[in-house]
């Protein structure tokens, strides 16, 4: 038997409600990007492979003779086509004496986990979306470090996030708008470390509120997001809202799957694919360890 989502009580606990909230709590990429539903799982679009007009004699754009016809120009777009990913999880079973007497808690638990492990796949595919799987791909701008992070001397991260945007900013000849700054844990920590450490006593106070903080919300101007499905190594600056947008095929939904006279589980699934739309948004930045 499977109960409707309007019937996904246990214990009084509304699952599809708390599964949502925690849904969209736990997603750190897919809020980064634009998103819209999708009635297909086949999704065809143009992704644009080059930022801007640019002609070359005898064709101009100025100084027309009058009564003469302009010239033609246009980017360069290629089409695409892509399947949406369905992603889908149980609960462990809760058996009906543990569903009597057990703490509201576990439940809630329960269902949190299997909606935190969907929403950290889906940020992972985005993460190889958006990074072309690592710099696998062509399409995306590509910056290599002054030197690692964590290296004893030589490094720069100031330079190298913004050699990321100054790539952006030649290949699209726009300014980053909602620039953001993507990396996993212990790149955060390196950059940190420089700027207190390395760069402290030309910046103190700036250095001294880390210090106490022990975080960084923004750095070069951009927002900064930490996240583990940034691969080791890498790190990315970009205009998520202009270079890619995620299509939802199915919404989260939750069902509560029961088995008379043994229990009930939580079933929860997905369906949706991130797509790149204009690359040259997106400045990935690699060799920072």
């Amino acid at each position: 038997m499977v109960e409707t989502a309007g019937q996904a009580l246990i214990r009084d606990v509304d699952i599809t409600k708390g599964a949502i909230a925690e849904f969209e709590e736990a997603l750190i990429f897919k809020s980064l990007i634009s998103s819209k539903p999708t009635k297909a799982r086949e999704i065809k679009f143009w992704q644009k492979t080059t930022g801007y007009l640019t002609l070359t004699a005898p064709a101009k754009l100025s100084n027309i003779a009058p009564g003469a016809r302009p010239f033609v120009s246009e980017t360069s777009w290629t089409p695409v086509t892509k399947y949406s990913i369905k992603y889908m999880l149980d609960s462990p079973m809760i058996n009906m004496e543990d569903e009597s007497d057990s703490e509201v808690a576990v439940f809630r638990d329960n269902a949190k986990d299997v909606v935190e492990a969907i929403a950290n796949d889906v940020d992972g595919d985005i993460w190889t979306v958006i990074s072309e799987n690592d710099g696998a791909g062509s399409l995306i701008n590509e910056i290599t470090t002054q030197a690692a992070w964590d290296a004893a001397s030589g490094q720069d991260p100031f330079l190298d996030i913004m050699a990321c945007k100054t790539a952006i900013r030649q290949n699209t000849k726009r300014s980053i708008r909602n620039g953001v700054l993507l990396l996993n844990a212990k790149a955060e920590q390196d950059l940190l470390v420089w700027l207190v450490s390395t760069k402290g006593s030309s910046v103190p106070n700036f250095a001294s509120e880390k210090v106490g903080t022990g975080s960084i919300e923004r750095f070069a101007g951009l927002q900064v997001t930490v996240s583990e499905n940034v691969t080791t190594d890498f790190a990315m600056v970009a205009d998520l809202k202009q270079a890619a947008t995620y299509r939802t095929f199915k919404p989260l939904t939750t069902w509560i799957i029961t088995e008379e006279g043994i229990g009930r589980k939580i079933r929860v699934s997905t369906n949706g694919i991130a797509i790149l739309i204009k690359p040259k948004f997106i400045s990935l930045l690699d060799g920072l360890t």
